[in-house]
């Protein structure tokens, strides 16, 4: 037999079912996937000015913003020219030093004892000149006695006082000396191109020598120390880094989307890491041809227009750059970064128009540091530009407009 079950047990639970629909439909309308999407708008009174709860239009002041790092435009590899040990380092890391200051030797080995072989044999091969400029002398007298005897016997042989083999002897003399005189004038140039040679493979010597001796090249700061006494090196292998301090500055890398008014001598706010709350003064003066394709940076060089004292090469500095303010952006609407966004390769707004919910493609102009983008055309007055919203929109979304989606009701 079947119990019935009381009506009041039948209303309570058919109460019950009614309350748990409701609550359900309740919670999809509001906060499920049927509840409308919360956003927060822009209403634009007029094209050129942007409203916000009634707030004025928001100036645009184009910049650019850069991390750089600090470089030396003039640094120095001190290094030897040939392989060898290093005898002596005479600075270290922090001196200060003068251009022309010896910093540090190598060993010289042999060099020494050869330059001391060289000026022996120079001395050796400058008595060989001394020698064969008295030979030349005295072969120089001889052909001169012997062309005056070879004259007078001709002329007494047109007289016939002599015979013809007298006078051929003398004039055998003659040529004889002479071949003399040329021979000791072959020797003093041989003994002088001698001393030549000896004196090249000094200078040379004396230039390896130089090199034995590492001096600075310019007033500078040793910024390392790279090798100590000891320490056997290649040609080429540096002992001393040094780099100019008055040569300093920032190598700064930019957006490529933000450098298009990137040029030479723009004025640079410089902030560094060590000193936040002074801010520098410079100016770019040179642009990379080459970009980062990587990073899609461009890389601009940056110069103090004071060089700050203690500044340490590799430290970071802020810098922002601004070519000022563009023609095109003086009516623009000013906008969100937020409120951009991309479809496909559009770029747009969603905006609500007479009601109805669009995606509007759109022209930008410059944007600031500050997060504001001018739309130069695409919006019209009276249109409602959604900033922020709490999850994608689509064509045919519900929206529910909000003064702020943190903390805002569901």
């Amino acid at each position: 037999m079947k119990l019935a079950l009381p009506s009041s047990r039948r209303s309570g639970l058919a109460l019950l079912a009614v309350l748990l629909f409701g609550g359900f439909g309740f919670v999809a309308t509001r906060s499920g996937p049927l509840a409308p999407t919360r956003v927060t708008v822009i209403n634009l009174t007029n094209v050129g000015n942007v409203t916000d709860g009634g707030a004025s239009a928001i100036a645009i002041v184009p910049a650019m913003f850069g991390i750089g790092t600090v470089e030396a435009r003039r640094a120095y590899q001190i290094g030897p020219t040939m392989p060898g040990r290093v005898l002596k380092v005479l600075v270290d890391v922090g001196d200060t030093v003068k251009a022309g200051q010896l910093l540090a030797e190598m060993d010289p080995v042999d060099l020494p004892a050869r330059m001391a072989a060289l000026d022996a044999a120079i001395m050796h091969a400058s008595s060989g000149i001394v020698a064969a400029e008295a030979q030349q002398t005295d072969a120089q007298a001889r052909h001169e006695v012997a062309a005056l005897n070879a004259q007078r016997y001709d002329d007494l042989l047109e007289r016939k006082f002599v015979s013809p083999s007298a006078a051929e002897t003398k004039r055998q003399e003659r040529v004889s000396t002479q071949a003399g005189l040329h021979a000791a004038q072959a020797n003093r140039a041989g003994a002088q191109q001698e001393v030549g040679r000896l004196q090249a493979e000094r200078t040379a010597l004396l230039k390896q020598l130089d090199q034995v001796r590492l001096m600075a090249p310019a007033d500078a700061i040793v910024t390392a120390r790279e090798a100590e006494p000891g320490s056997a090196l290649v040609s080429g292998q540096s002992v001393i880094r040094l780099m100019e301090p008055a040569s300093l500055w920032l190598r700064v890398r930019v957006d490529q989307g933000r450098a298009g008014g990137l040029a030479l001598g723009l004025p640079a706010a410089i902030v560094l890491r060590s000193h936040p709350a002074a801010p520098l003064r410079g100016k770019v003066v040179r642009l990379e041809p080459v970009s980062d394709s990587v990073t899609e940076e461009r890389i601009a060089m940056i110069a103090f227009e004071q060089v700050p004292q203690g500044l340490s090469i590799g430290e970071l500095a802020e810098v922002t750059l601004q070519p000022g303010n563009t023609a095109a952006g003086s009516n623009a609407v000013v906008l969100p970064n937020a409120s951009i966004k991309r479809q496909a390769d559009i770029t747009g707004v969603w905006v609500s128009r007479n009601g109805e919910l669009r995606f509007v493609p759109v022209r930008l102009g410059d944007a600031s540091l500050a997060g504001m983008v001018q739309v130069l055309d695409g919006l019209q007055a009276g249109d409602q530009v959604i900033v922020h919203s709490e999850r994608e929109i689509v064509s045919g979304s519900h929206l529910k407009i909000v003064e702020s989606l943190a903390g805002s009701a569901t």
